[in-house]
């Protein structure tokens, strides 16, 4: 058995009438393209709807569904692109199909608003969970018993995921990708895209939004992108707020608008996620990489990835080694 036989994975994308053909083709670029030449695992992606056939889409023309909802059935995987409207419920019959596919072991996606459409499944309760921004505010108020992070990029919970919108929906899949295959994989499916392989955070369960432009007078971006390339130094916030010449008062205030977070928990993020790419890429010894991401000591690395992730650098090494391998 080739190597491509044993990586083979089965993906279901749902299409629905008035599909934006965007957020269809997200998925079909990650995993429907075939780049086996480059060692790139090939998938086998379907497109089902609730009735094969014709669909139509909000560009205006037509397109068809070779598979009806019975192409969930031994599907390792199960993408929801979008929903139409985040008021309209979803079919009964749809959403009986995703339970139980998810009760048969498959891996749920809600790129986008499809989010809407596992939350009304039941499959998110008592998950995190992620969507559009525009819509997160209702996504809440809808579904209180769901752990909604609006300020993420997407959601890993194990077996089923979530992102926010549109382009965050390329890097659910291309995360879905490098956790099953590795980040060089990824990293080559991204290159051929022409977008970052992962962005603010890798392999982290919860990937912060990019910090938002503001303009070329904006004098917080720069700092964070100088803080980002020497996380091996004290990262303050004095110390960074005097290199963005701000007082400590404003740069904490602007610093809590642009990222939703506090400067300690941040810089915390970046070092662990420059942990990550450094155990996924580098056979550098756990000491090193814990001094070079700025941990100070192997040891407060262990703990944070325990902390975090729930395993240990030494182990996260492997399993992505293996699935590398």
């Amino acid at each position: 058995m080739t190597l491509l036989a044993m990586t083979y994975r089965t993906i279901a994308v749902i299409a629905f009438d008035g599909i934006n053909p965007f957020h269809l083709a997200i998925p079909h670029e990650v995993f429907g393209v075939d780049r086996s030449a480059g060692g790139v695992p090939r998938f086998e992606l379907r497109i089902c709807a609730l009735q094969a056939g014709p669909i139509s889409t909000a560009a205006g023309y037509t397109l068809f569904a070779p598979h009806g909802l019975d192409g969930l059935r031994d599907a390792q995987t199960i993408i929801v692109p979008s929903w139409r409207d985040p008021g309209e419920l979803p079919p009964q019959e749809l959403l009986d199909a995703l339970r139980t596919a998810h009760e048969c072991g498959a891996c749920l996606v809600g790129l986008c608003l499809g989010a809407f459409v596992l939350a009304a499944a039941g499959v998110l309760d008592g998950r995190p969970a992620t969507t559009h921004w525009l819509a997160a505010e209702e996504f809440a108020r809808r579904y209180p018993r769901i752990d909604v992070k609006p300020e993420v990029l997407y959601v890993d919970d194990g077996e089923v995921l979530t992102s926010a919108g549109v382009a965050a929906g390329i890097d659910c899949c291309l995360h879905l990708l490098r956790r099953w295959h590795g980040a060089e994989i990824a990293s080559h499916v991204a290159r051929r895209m022409v977008v970052p392989p992962h962005r603010q955070g890798g392999q982290a369960q919860y990937i912060e939004a990019p910090i938002p432009s503001r303009g070329d007078g904006d004098r917080l971006a720069p700092v964070l992108d100088w803080a980002g390339q020497h996380l091996d130094q004290a990262l303050g916030v004095d110390a960074l707020a005097e290199r963005a010449r701000m007082s400590r008062r404003t740069f904490t205030r602007r610093f809590k608008q642009a990222t939703g977070t506090t400067v300690s928990d941040w810089v915390r993020h970046q070092r662990l996620a420059m942990a990550q790419r450094l155990l996924e890429m580098t056979d550098l010894p756990i000491e090193a990489i814990a001094a070079q991401a700025g941990f100070g000591s192997a040891l407060a690395l262990r703990q944070l990835f325990g902390e975090v992730l729930h395993t240990s650098p030494s182990a996260y090494r492997r399993e992505f080694r293996g699935n590398s391998a």
